[in-house]
């Protein structure tokens, strides 16, 4: 995917020609143009390569790059020689990039937030992963860690250097195991894979980040397409190994244009930024209060509905879902995507976000408002990929000691036999017992359907509230009537056995409180209900933010111990 230098008429040399040829499109764009547009070309988008200056310059904020390692060098440890000797090789690749290999690394800071940075350059012997691109990641794990600092990876590499031989091999080892340092000590990694970043540089810590992100494109993989090819002698699907490709399939969290990777990476570092006074959430700092929130606690203060009359205003296609609430309840929200393993199921969203001045972990089940988004997601029936990723996002709760909110609108997990085989119970299982145990504050509120275990997997809250015309129920009411009656046909009469409205929740203690909807249903005025929402949300946080993840753990293990005890006494309220 090199560049073709076309000459102009005059004769001109390759380094002086006005016109290029896009790989992508074959269209000729001026020089100057190509450059004004980041190298990325304004016929097809194809994202051309950028050289580790260009990189660097485009990614951070100017004049704040101070390197280091700027005095390693590789030597010939093996006395390497293919058609030329790898000293020979070293000394050409250095005069046409000005480094010394193929990486830089430094403190830096992007739009003021502060960071270190390591980046490979594919022009220096296809960024191939030698000691000295090892000993730079690592020298630039071991400062992130000294100073508490983030970590960004950019990497375009072809793999391991096989001129260093075993050598090289062992630089996968010795970086990933201190990247492992950054993540048992809560620091924030960043991976930016670039086109292409390919073998040992995949295979270690171009994939081990919290966020991996790519450009459009861009070509990752562990083996090369023709190297799979020769191997298994097959023709590959198209588009693979490109970043879309594996986005698609929960391996990527973000395809970033090129114009939007600075603001995208300013963002994730915000959102991550523990600043003195307390924005990780002290009351003061959200606006709310401790004490008595913002919902009902008393059955006898609501309204007393019919059960079925219920289920259909929970289920109303109008009623805000998730991704309307996180426009409008929070302050920002940047989504993060798939499982890191197999897929990526629109049922479940989440991601990084703010609200009232406090960084939270999110996920929530997602609906639509039309035929093709609810067909699109599912009706918001996750597969074990949704549970997958709402596992993923826990586990980032945990190391950032993030509060975890959830919303919850789900008919329940989807009961397919691709589900079953993929081990539906099991993801579910995993979520319900990772949550339980969170040494963070978790906060529930459901929003629609609370539909059985498919529900309760993101539904283990220290504080678990329901909006008014939500419900929670063991199933469906058509499926108990099913079981029970013998056909769907006595579903209002389950509904109402069931218990599932909230002055039922509330009399029985699986809700802690209620949030009021507008007369009429959320639907009749989204606004008005994100804007409750947010209140109930800061005011359960609040509540939550002083107490330590101990004691986090405790009030919540007794709060789901208690049912079924009839006579046990309830768990003291946090915070008082």
């Amino acid at each position: 995917m090199s560049i073709s230098t076309v000459r102009r008429e005059t004769g001109a040399g390759p380094e002086e020609a006005a016109w290029l040829r896009c790989p992508g499109c074959q269209a000729l764009v001026y020089r100057k143009r190509l450059e004004r547009a980041r190298k990325v070309c304004p016929e097809c988008r194809h994202h051309l390569r950028l050289s580790v200056d260009e990189r660097l310059a485009l990614l951070l904020d100017e004049g704040s790059l101070a390197t280091f390692g700027d005095e390693l060098a590789a030597g010939d440890p093996l006395g390497f020689t293919d058609t030329k000797p790898y000293p020979e090789r070293l000394a050409a690749a250095r005069r046409r990039t000005g480094h010394r290999d193929a990486a830089v690394a430094g403190t830096a800071a992007v739009d003021g937030e502060r960071l270190v940075v390591v980046a490979l350059d594919f022009g220096f012997m296809g960024g191939s992963v030698g000691g000295v691109v090892g000993e730079l990641v690592v020298r630039a794990c071991e400062r992130a860690l000294e100073d508490r600092l983030p970590l960004l990876i950019v990497s375009a590499s072809g793999g391991a250097r096989m001129q260093e031989g075993a050598l090289s091999l062992m630089q996968l080892a010795k970086t990933a195991q201190e990247v492992a340092r950054l993540h048992e000590a809560g620091l924030l990694v960043i991976n930016l894979n670039t086109d292409p970043t390919f073998g040992g540089a995949t295979a270690s810590f171009s994939m081990l980040g919290d966020v991996v992100l790519s450009e459009p494109g861009a070509l990752i993989g562990f083996a090369g397409p023709q190297v799979i090819k020769q191997t298994i002698r097959q023709d590959l699907p198209a588009g693979f190994q490109t970043a879309e490709f594996l986005h698609e399939r929960g391996i990527l969290d973000l395809v970033v244009p090129r114009e939007n990777l600075r603001g995208t990476l300013a963002k994730l570092l915000r959102l991550h930024a523990r600043r003195a006074g307390g924005s990780a959430g002290s009351p003061a700092a959200s606006g709310g209060s401790p004490g008595a929130g913002p919902w009902v606690t008393e059955p006898a203060e609501l309204s007393r509905r019919d059960a079925r009359a219920v289920v259909e205003l929970a289920r109303d296609t109008g009623r805000p879902t998730a991704l309307d609430y996180l426009s409008h309840a929070f302050d920002e929200f940047l989504e993060l995507h798939g499982d890191a393993a197999a897929g990526d199921d629109p049922a479940v969203v989440g991601g990084i976000a703010r609200i009232g001045g406090r960084p939270v972990v999110f996920a929530g089940h997602q609906k639509g408002h039309d035929t093709a988004e609810l067909v699109r997601r599912n009706f918001g029936m996750p597969n074990p990929e949704g549970y997958r990723k709402a596992l993923r996002l826990m586990r980032y709760a945990e190391k950032f000691r993030l509060p975890f909110v959830t919303l919850v609108d789900t008919p329940g997990a989807y009961p397919g036999i691709a589900a079953e085989e993929r081990g539906q119970g099991s993801a579910i299982a995993r979520c319900i017992m990772r949550m339980s145990r969170l040494p963070v504050p978790t906060v529930t509120l459901v929003t629609g359907e609370g539909g059985s275990g498919g529900a309760l997997a993101l539904g283990v809250g220290n504080t678990v509230l329901m909006l008014e015309n939500a419900y929670y129920s063991v199933i469906s009411p058509e499926g108990c009537s099913t079981i029970l009656f013998g056909s769907a046909a006595e579903a209002p009469r389950a509904a109402a056995a069931l218990g599932l409205t909230a002055p039922d929740l509330l009399r029985t203690g699986v809700l802690d409180g209620v949030v009021r909807e507008p007369e009429g249903g959320a639907h009749t005025d989204p606004l008005r209900t994100a804007d409750a929402v947010r209140a109930a949300l800061i005011a359960a946080l609040d509540r939550l933010s002083g107490l330590g993840p101990d004691r986090l753990i405790e009030h919540r293990h007794a709060r789901f111990r208690r049912f079924g005890t009839p006579a046990a006494p309830s768990p003291t309220p946090p915070g008082e």
